[in-house]
């Protein structure tokens, strides 16, 4: 079922203001987050990773502009992959935010100072 024009009006009114209260969860709701952004980058770097190494194999057989051609898709991959790839682990607090909980290390810390600052309000 289609929208009416004052659905639609309507409907771009609500997107706006809520770009314009609440940015981070307008984009997270949008779905392009840069975390997610990255990990497409790096699968497809994957990906161009692997063709360049078909081209470069086949080129073998075929003509070796072609397996020049793979090496250098290879190694544009491979850049733009650990590229991409350090981005998305350089941000753990947005990786773990996306998923409702902190890091892991951090809840592990936090138990620790709770047990020690028990231990020593027992002891005075």
């Amino acid at each position: 079922m289609a929208l009416s024009e004052q659905e639609r009006k309507l409907l771009e009114q609500l997107e706006a203001s809520l770009m314009a209260e609440d940015p981070q969860f307008a984009e997270t709701l949008r779905g392009t987050s840069s975390l997610r952004v990255h990990r497409r980058r790096a699968t497809l770097a994957g990906i161009g990773f692997v063709v360049g190494l078909v081209l470069l194999v086949v080129g073998v057989q075929v003509h070796p502009v072609v397996s020049v051609l793979g090496f250098v898709a290879m190694l544009g991959a491979a850049i733009v992959g650990v590229n991409s790839w350090q981005r998305v682990a350089e941000d753990p607090e947005e990786a773990h935010a996306q998923q409702g909980r902190k890091p892991s290390s951090q809840e592990f810390m936090e138990k620790l100072e709770e047990r020690w600052k028990h231990r020593h309000e027992g002891d005075s």
